[in-house]
């Protein structure tokens, strides 16, 4: 039985990510962590995640909670993530992160924690968006001639990075399978008068409004036609489910980053 902590779990989605280690099997929520300040130490994780009472307190640290979990959930912050890498390092423990925005300094930095612990990076846990990812590897290769590549992402007000982590991935698989770096042709947003498109960009469109939990599509148009491959998530609950899958996985892995094409048996 894999034993998954969950940080942050105050938030919205720390609660989503209890109630999905509780309710799948093969699992249980072994730690809840939550702000050293917190009002809410001490109180059972079960009755904030509003499943019932569970028997695990609310706990300060990693440090605190390091007998009762095999596995650390962290949707956190670029920062935070790494410090949190560095103590699972530590305590030798598993860690399934879904935090999005890292630059590529954190993202090397991620990579050499790896070498000390077993890790699932991924910007987007859903099951769906990853087998997205597959048909679109797939789309993009065929239509790589004479096809426009346009990414439109929606999220919620309070989403603070763009692109969105998943965006971004999508961009990545297209310009691989079109033989092309994302990092030449991508365009992120239009304004004034720029010209006509070039046939290599991949633009990106942001849009942020309510309380949307995630839109994705990536468009391909020519002269004559148009395809649109789109995700829409309206449950936080289909990420949670997802990072609780990663860790039952990831627990007798070796050490290295894995990703969720890891571990839904996706790549070649």
């Amino acid at each position: 039985m894999t034993r998954i902590a969950v940080i942050g779990a105050a938030g919205r989605m720390g609660k989503v990510l209890m109630q999905a280690a509780h309710e799948a099997p093969g699992v249980e929520l072994g730690a809840a962590i939550v702000s050293p300040n917190s009002s809410l130490l001490g109180a059972d994780a079960g009755e904030l995640a509003g499943v019932g009472k569970l028997g695990v307190v609310l706990k300060a640290s990693l440090e605190a909670a390091a007998d009762d979990f095999d596995v650390l959930i962290d949707f956190t912050n670029p920062e935070l993530t790494l410090v949190n890498m560095a103590e699972c390092a530590r305590l030798g423990k598993g860690i399934v992160i879904g935090t999005t925005g890292l630059n590529e300094q954190q993202q090397a930095t991620l990579q050499d924690y790896a070498g000390r612990m077993p890790v699932v990076f991924a910007p987007n846990m859903s099951v769906g968006v990853n087998l997205l990812l597959d048909i679109l590897h797939r789309a993009a290769s065929v239509l790589q001639e004479g096809y426009d590549v346009e990414i439109i992402e929606t999220h919620h007000r309070h989403k603070v990075d763009a692109p969105s982590g998943t965006a971004i991935r999508l961009g990545e698989v297209v310009a691989d399978a079109m033989g092309r770096d994302l990092k030449q042709c991508a365009v992120y947003g239009r304004e004034g008068i720029i010209g006509p498109r070039s046939a290599q960009e991949i633009g990106f469109e942001t849009v942020r409004a309510g309380d949307v939990v995630g839109d994705h599509t990536v468009l391909f148009a020519s002269e004559g036609e148009r395809i649109e491959i789109t995700h829409k998530a309206s449950s936080r609950m289909t990420f949670a489910k997802g990072a609780v899958r990663a860790c039952d996985w990831l627990s007798d892995k070796a050490n290295g980053v894995y990703d969720m094409q890891d571990v839904l048996g996706l790549k070649n």
